[in-house]
C-alpha cells in the first residue's frame, strides 16, 4: 500500500513544521494532509493494535492551532459559526463549522476554553484565522495563528484535560450533542465508541520531550496509519479529507457533534435547517470493505461505480474520500456516493491496475432523514419546496 495521496479540493494547507520524530528509525513520512508527521514507524499493524488497546502516542503536530482571546470571544463566535458556544464552560471540548452563504463547510476546528482564551485545533489555521479576523468588527477580541509555536498530541483517552493538565480537547464524537441530530446508528451502537480520542496541545519546542514522557510510560509512538484506520471504522468525519466544496455538514452525519439546530442565526444556517426539516442530503457517506484478494488499492479521490446487470462497471455514484488498512477490517475506505445510490447495490472502485469490488456499510441511511425531522404538516405548495439538489 502507498502512501495516500492528497485528495483533490483538499479542505487542508501545506504543512509549516517538519516533525523531529520523522528523524525515528523507521519512520515512513504521511503525504497529502498527513504531510510533516510519520505514517508509521516500520511496523503500522502492531502501532494500530497498541492504539486499540488504549495505548499509544500520536504525533499530530501537523495540525494548526488558533487562539481567540477576549471578553467577547464565546458569545463572537457563537454568532458566526455552526455550534452554541455563548455559555461553554472551560475545559470542555465541542467543535464547530465555518459554512459558506449556501451551507458548504469551509472550516472545521475542534473547540476547547479555558477559561481566558478558545483554543482552536484546525487543518486551515491560515485560512480560518484570516476569515477570523474579518469579521471581528468592532467586538473585544484577539485571534492568532500560534500553529508554530504549539503542537498537537493524539490519545486514546476519553477524558478533558484536567485543570493542572495543557489545553486538551477531547473528541466529542459520536455522542450526539445537545441542540444536535443524528442521520447515522444510534449513539449506544455506534462503532465511534470504541475510539477514545483526544488532542493535548503542548508547546512545539517540548513535543519531542512530551513524546518521551509517553514513552516513558509505556505508551509507544504510533503514526496516522494507525490513527486514520480507527477513524475510518469510526464513521469519524475528517475536513481534509472527507469534504470538497459541495459538502454540507448532514452528508457526513455531522450534525451529531458540530451543529446547534436551535440556536441563533449564521451564516449557511438556512440551508442546514431547510435540509433538516424538508429535504435530504444529496450525498451520504458509507463505509467501503474492499477486497483486497488482489492486493490494489485505490487512491482518495478514486471513482465509485455501481455495477451493471452485466457485472461490469456501471455509472459513477461517488468518490473515495479515505483509504486505510485496519488491522481487523482489512482494507476499508469512507466514501461519499449519491443518496439514490441503493443500499444494497455492489460497488467497484477505480484503481491503478483494475477496479476493486466494494460492500457498502451505511453511515448516513439512504431514505436521508434524520431521527427527530419534523412530521410535515400537510402538502407543500407547488414552488415552496427545498432546491432539487438538496
Amino acid at each position: 500500500m502507498s502512501a495516500p495521496a492528497e485528495v483533490e479540493a483538499s479542505h487542508g494547507e501545506p504543512p509549516r513544521h517538519v516533525s523531529p520524530l520523522l528523524q525515528r528509525r523507521g519512520a515512513v513520512a504521511g503525504s497529502g494532509p498527513d504531510a510533516g508527521v510519520a505514517w508509521h514507524y516500520g511496523d503500522p499493524t502492531a502501532e494500530q493494535r497498541a492504539l486499540t488497546r488504549g495505548g499509544a502516542v500520536v504525533d499530530q503536530s501537523h495540525l494548526g492551532v488558533v487562539r481567540v482571546a477576549g471578553p467577547d470571544r464565546l458569545s463572537w463566535l457563537n454568532s458566526i459559526t455552526s455550534q452554541e458556544l455563548t455559555a461553554l464552560p472551560p475545559r470542555t471540548s465541542t467543535e464547530l463549522l465555518v459554512l459558506s452563504p449556501q451551507g458548504h463547510v469551509e472550516h472545521a476546528a475542534a473547540v476547547v476554553d479555558d477559561g481566558e482564551a478558545t483554543w482552536l485545533v484546525t487543518e486551515t489555521p491560515i485560512a480560518l484565522a484570516a476569515w477570523l479576523n474579518r469579521m471581528k468588527f468592532m467586538l473585544r477580541v484577539e485571534i492568532a495563528d500560534v500553529t508554530d509555536e504549539w503542537s498537537a498530541i493524539g490519545e486514546p483517552v476519553s477524558a478533558e484535560g484536567a485543570a493542572d493538565e495543557p489545553v486538551t480537547w477531547r473528541d466529542p464524537w459520536p455522542t450526539t450533542a445537545p441542540g444536535g441530530t443524528r442521520y447515522g446508528p444510534a449513539d449506544d451502537e455506534h462503532p465511534g465508541n470504541d475510539r477514545p480520542w483526544r488532542l493535548v496541545l503542548v508547546p512545539r519546542a517540548r513535543l519531542v520531550d512530551e513524546v518521551r514522557a509517553r514513552e516513558a510510560a509505556g505508551w509507544p509512538l504510533v503514526g496516522t496509519w494507525a490513527s486514520e484506520a480507527v477513524r475510518v471504522e469510526a464513521f469519524r468525519p475528517r475536513a481534509a479529507r472527507d469534504v470538497d466544496h459541495r459538502t454540507i455538514p448532514h452528508e457526513l452525519d455531522w450534525l451529531r457533534t458540530a451543529v446547534h439546530l436551535h440556536k441563533g442565526c449564521y451564516r449557511g444556517q438556512e440551508t442546514v435547517a431547510r435540509v433538516h426539516n424538508l429535504g435530504r442530503p444529496p450525498r451520504r457517506l458509507v463505509l467501503l470493505h474492499l477486497d483486497g484478494s488482489g492486493h490494489l488499492l485505490p487512491e482518495p479521490g478514486a471513482d465509485v461505480h455501481e455495477v451493471t446487470a452485466d457485472h461490469e462497471p456501471g455509472r459513477v455514484v461517488g468518490k473515495v474520500t479515505t483509504v486505510a488498512r485496519h488491522h481487523e477490517l482489512g482494507p476499508v475506505a469512507l466514501a461519499v456516493v449519491k443518496r439514490s445510490t441503493p443500499v444494497d447495490a455492489t460497488l467497484v472502485v477505480d484503481c491503478e491496475g483494475g477496479a476493486v469490488a466494494a460492500g457498502q456499510e451505511q453511515v448516513v441511511p439512504g431514505e436521508g432523514v434524520s431521527v427527530d425531522r419534523p412530521a410535515p404538516r400537510g402538502p407543500v405548495a407547488r414552488g415552496l419546496g427545498v432546491h432539487p439538489s438538496l
